[in-house]
């Protein structure tokens, strides 16, 4: 039988210019999905997009790849992820004007 493990890695954060989720180590998973939860939002016209970063030690980041679209009207948004080595984390970047209140979780699989 497979391994699983959820964890909640920002909880009722808000989100305000250049932000990224804390770094999460999942070397010993085959696949991550990342979920945001929208629990608030100020001024927020259009979807914003974060990237899926990757990171050999936790430090340095590139860009996976994959992105999530948060649309504050959709409660719930989520991105898949395989073949990411060993960290992951979320990075984006809010409008000036404009704020996210979220929960952010990853579930990780072997």
């Amino acid at each position: 039988m497979r391994q699983s493990y959820t964890a909640v890695i920002e909880r009722n954060i808000w989100w305000q210019g250049v932000s990224a989720t804390e770094p999460y180590e999942a070397a010993w998973a085959q696949e991550a999905l990342f979920f945001i939860r929208v629990l608030e939002q100020r001024h927020v016209q259009v979807p914003i997009s974060f990237q899926v970063q990757i990171s050999p030690d936790g430090m340095h980041w590139c860009n996976e790849g994959s992105v999530l679209l948060i649309d504050p009207d959709v409660g719930v948004t989520f991105a898949r992820v395989k073949h990411f080595g060993g960290w992951l984390r979320l990075q984006g970047e809010i409008p000036p004007e404009a704020a996210l209140k979220v929960l952010v979780y990853i579930n990780l699989k072997e």
